[in-house]
């Protein structure tokens, strides 16, 4: 694009994308990963977070999201963290430890 860059590939865990609502929803049974769509990352100079309606997803290179703290204190494991549109709480999503994935390890 323009401005910002799209990313894909990345797999949803504890939660899928509702593609025809635009927001995360609560996964199919037997399903454990599925495919987020598309997302676009424009950057915004000092903006502030929507206090409701989204969730704060974490971004993991793998399943495993242990790995050795860094200077930022953070797993080396660990990416970044991008705004996905919910019609629930936040703690919602973190009770059940919805994250995005890059690779999954099968």
């Amino acid at each position: 694009p323009d401005v910002g860059c799209y990313i894909h590939g990345l797999f949803l865990e504890g939660a899928r994308w509702d593609a025809a609502a635009g927001r995360l929803a609560e996964s199919r049974p037997k399903e454990l990963y599925t495919e987020m769509a598309v997302i676009w990352l424009v950057p915004v100079p000092n903006r502030k977070p929507p206090e409701s309606g989204s969730y704060l997803c974490p971004i993991y290179k793998t399943l495993t999201r242990a790995g050795t703290l860094s200077t930022t204190g953070h797993s080396t494991n660990y990416v970044i963290a991008v705004e996905i549109p919910t019609d629930k709480p936040e703690k919602h999503w973190i009770k059940r430890g919805t994250a995005l994935i890059c690779a999954l390890d099968f």
